[in-house]
């Protein structure tokens, strides 16, 4: 903040919640969250109404919500809480816990959640619940979950055991370098750019609370695989493209080198006539795999345009307080 020492900056942090028809459940969740912590000089509280058709908004100004955002109609989760993220941004905010409207995580286990971020320690924390001790939780879904974070841990190079877990806190830093691009869920995409970005990310064990309602975004198992694996591989590419695209070209030549050998062999050995196709499909492989790896360079140097944007981007965001 212009005219203000380091040692006069108040650690501001504000709870955001994203919501979509939450009136029966945020009361639950706005009674439970602080509004003084150690180590924190102020606390705000900030609820994404994502088009609500109840009251949600009317529930969050009842319980004292400090800044209230909506959105005329339903934009999914991911959104919502990208919304959340720039108000916070915009309100000053030097760390933000984004928690669910279902009262799902424990607000007790917020001073947890920042203490590695308030040591300097990390600038992304994730709340990993203990997914073995959900009741709520039926055996496929706990089967998800692991499968879900192991494939993240891979895709991302982080440690994070439970990556759909919504309860979180960035540094103000870390937000400010985050891009959601998907429409259906921030929280496997945010943990694979933190870890391709150099973004110091950690995690703490965290309580749960008794289930109000069922989870909407695990509403149907195959759909929530779909849209998680379609998340995952479009982070990757954007975040690894030269890898992903050079890696199938690479696969496809080799298939069409190994054709042609096969057709070299038997031509030399005397039975080459009844193995024409094998240079045809040969010829066919090799050139696309040819033009898939100078696509993956292509896509490298797009992929630096983006990081310089990106750059730009959060420079502006910066100046703007």
């Amino acid at each position: 903040m212009a005219g203000e020492t380091e040692n006069d900056h108040k650690i501001k942090l504000i709870i955001q919640i994203p919501c979509f028809n939450e009136e029966k459940t945020l009361s639950v969740v706005l009674g439970e969250l602080p509004r003084e912590l150690p180590g924190v000089d102020v606390i705000e509280w900030l609820v994404i109404d994502d088009g609500s058709e109840d009251a949600t908004a009317d529930v969050a100004r009842k319980y004292g919500v400090d800044h209230i955002v909506v959105h005329p109609q339903n934009k999914g989760l991911a959104t919502a809480f990208t919304t959340g993220l720039k108000a916070a941004l915009e309100q000053g905010a030097d760390i933000i816990v984004n928690t669910d409207a279902d009262n799902q995580y424990k607000s007790s286990c917020i001073p947890d959640l920042i203490q590695p971020i308030l040591a300097n320690k990390a600038e992304f924390v994730v709340g990993a619940r203990p997914i073995d001790k959900i009741e709520n939780f039926s055996s496929i879904k706990k089967v998800l979950q692991r499968l879900g974070s192991w494939t993240v841990r891979m895709a991302s190079g982080t440690d994070i055991p439970d990556a759909p877990s919504g309860f979180r806190a960035i540094s103000r830093s870390a937000a400010l370098r985050l891009n959601i691009f998907s429409g259906y869920t921030y929280t496997l995409e945010t943990i694979i750019q933190a870890g391709k970005k150099g973004i110091a990310i950690s995690w703490v064990p965290i309580e749960t609370n008794k289930e109000l309602r069922p989870s909407r975004l695990l509403s149907s198992i195959p759909s929530y695989i779909f849209h998680s694996m379609v998340t995952i591989i479009r982070i990757f590419i954007v975040y690894r493209p030269f890898r992903f695209f050079a890696t199938i070209g690479v696969i496809l030549s080799l298939l069409g080198v190994g054709l042609l050998a096969r057709f070299l062999y038997f031509y030399f050995t005397g039975g080459g006539a009844g193995h024409i196709q094998s240079v045809v499909i040969a010829g066919i492989l090799c050139g696309i795999g040819f033009h898939t790896i100078l696509i993956a360079f292509v896509a490298d140097l797009i992929s630096v345009n983006r990081r310089l944007l990106e750059q730009i981007k959060s420079s502006i965001q910066k100046n703007k307080v």
